[in-house]
């Protein structure tokens, strides 16, 4: 390749936002082999003007491009790689990735790198720098992944962005659905050096590092080590954690129930409660430990619990994956996630397309359509059903009315089998899910049942403990402003608790007052002696994982 040649490895990310750790792994494997090459970053999104990115991806012309496939853009990647062999007739492109040999067919100007980078074979370096390089390279498992970044990325290429974190890699288990599945080795790196690590990552003051280890807590006492550590280091970043529910410890659950409100993210993944599917897919679970931890770590309120599950699996037909849905809301996690199966090439499952009757869409990200325990038509319904639940319970606007439903030991995939009736009959899919609209419709939905006034005023509840100052045209108009008026009025010029003389008007100005009744206290949380008690939202936040308005109730 000659001396200063330019190599460009290029990111398609799914948004602004994220990071692509592949580039940084490849940048420290340049600089050991070819250290005379000059490598440069470029970070698209598959969402990027496609004429625009073709010219960015030539600007300059790089001697080699070198791009990382995902089923996330592995349709832009395909595509791209197509119109730069027409630019480009001849120049090596080189593509590695979970998805690089399912791309189909390519130009032959593609190398394709199987595996990890790090253990990819000598030969490779040479053959690139001699311009000679094959159609295909095969790496070896590597023992070491050494940390990719510099102190320079955080304020470059990390700018903004998440920052992806290996701490293992590797899955200790075996799902037939999921990339990981060939191999069950785990290779971990040494806790000291994950703390050094996470110290130089955490100097850059970062929004948010991601985990990327596939069961973060795979050895419970080596996850918990690591996160003492980084509560010490009280800092105001966020962590993201994927992690198995039945992994946990005593001294785990301990530990977390102190950990400060919105550090630490989990994302669980269930996928089913279902025996047979379970089994089908080759997945290890203990369902009821898994469940009850799930209640355990959302008992506290500290930690943002999001849980998957997946629709089409083997043998996972309507009723079971209704019975899944119910036992996975009963735990109260922050985010419940349906997601279609995705029968990727390469996994076992693909394999076992006829044994099940897995009917998938044709291209990526290969989307299940049916199967032999469900039909084209429960599959579609189930993933509207998904999507209704989206909207309505994981945006987190309607938190006391979901906790009531609850409480009261309410069937929730009725609930929100009802719901999808009304937001189908209104077309609320085709129209933008505004907090003003879901409320609307959860009216017209509740209006019938017999405790329609009580849930009315819970959703009064949530509307205003949202932030807002009025009420829309769906809920009554309880007067907020008379309200308010009488208040100033009748209450004391020096309330203890409440205000001063001295802040009395600020008070009054900046608080919202609603008048509710002492039954849908009793739901809030909130107690009062007589038939209606006055809350009052302030302008402040309270110190939850949402950060709603912060209530009281006002002294009778």
């Amino acid at each position: 390749m000659g001396e200063k040649r330019l190599c460009r490895l290029v990111a398609l990310n799914c948004r602004y936002t994220h990071s692509c750790l592949a580039l940084f792994y490849l940048r420290s494997a340049f600089e050991r082999n070819l250290p005379a090459v000059e490598v440069e970053f470029l970070q698209l999104t598959i969402n990027d003007p496609y004429y625009q990115s073709l010219l960015r991806v030539v600007d300059d012309d790089p001697e080699v491009l070198l791009f990382s496939a995902y089923i996330w853009n592995s349709e832009y990647l395909g595509r791209l790689l197509v119109d730069l062999a027409r630019l480009r007739p001849g120049r090596p492109m080189v593509i590695g990735g979970p998805q690089a040999e399912f791309l189909g067919d390519l130009p032959g100007e593609c190398t394709l790198v199987r595996g990890e980078i790090e253990g990819i074979e000598p030969e490779f370096y040479r053959d690139l720098d001699r311009g000679r390089l094959q159609s295909m390279y095969t790496c070896r498992p590597g023992s070491e992944f050494p940390f990719p970044y510099r102190s320079p990325d955080f304020d470059t290429h990390l700018q903004n962005r998440q920052i992806l974190y290996e701490s293992s890699r590797g899955c200790p288990f075996s799902c037939s659905y999921c990339l990981s599945a060939t191999t069950t080795r785990v290779v971990h790196k040494e806790i000291s050096v994950v703390e050094d690590e996470l110290t130089e990552i955490l100097a850059a003051n970062p929004l948010l590092v991601k985990f990327v280890d596939r069961t973060f807590n795979d050895d419970p006492e080596r996850a918990l080590a690591i996160w003492r550590f980084l509560v010490a280091c009280d800092v105001r970043t966020r962590f993201h954690f994927e992690v198995a529910p039945d992994r946990f410890t005593r001294e785990m659950f301990e530990f977390l129930a102190t950990v400060p409100t919105g550090l630490f993210q989990f994302e669980i993944g269930i996928q089913s409660t279902h025996p047979d599917t379970l089994a089908a897919v080759h997945r290890r679970m203990d369902v009821e430990p898994a469940l009850a931890a799930i209640s355990r770590l959302a008992e506290p309120g500290n930690i943002h619990l999001h849980v998957d599950l997946i629709l089409g699996l083997p043998e996972d037909g309507y009723t079971s994956f209704a019975e899944s849905f119910r036992r996975v809301f009963s735990c109260r996690p922050d985010y419940i996630q349906m997601g279609l199966l995705k029968v990727l090439p390469g996994t076992p499952i693909a394999g076992d397309v006829e044994k099940y009757g897995l009917l998938h869409c044709a291209r990526p990200p290969f989307e299940i359509l049916s199967t032999h325990a469900m039909t084209g038509r429960e599959v579609a319904e189930l993933y509207l059903f998904g999507e209704c639940v989206e909207r309505f319970h994981n945006n987190r606007y309607f938190p006391t009315l979901f906790r009531y439903l609850h409480d009261r030991g309410e069937d929730p995939f009725a609930f929100f089998m009802g719901l999808l009736i009304v937001c189908t009959d209104r077309a609320f899919f085709q129209r933008a899910a505004t907090q003003k609209l879901m409320t609307e419709l959860l009216i017209e939905y509740i209006r019938d049942r017999d405790d329609a006034a009580l849930v009315t005023e819970l959703l009064c509840y949530d509307w205003l403990r949202c932030g807002h100052r009025f009420l829309p045209g769906s809920l009554p108009h309880n007067p907020i402003a008379e309200l308010r008026t009488q208040l100033r009025k009748t209450m004391p010029q020096e309330v203890a608790s409440l205000y001063t003389s001295i802040a009395r008007n600020r008070f009054f100005k900046q608080g919202i007052f609603f008048r509710f009744s002492a039954a849908a206290l009793d739901v809030i949380g909130l107690k009062t002696e007589g038939p209606f008690g006055v809350v009052c939202f302030l302008a402040e936040k309270d110190s939850g994982l949402n950060g709603w308005s912060r209530t009281l109730l006002l002294p009778e």
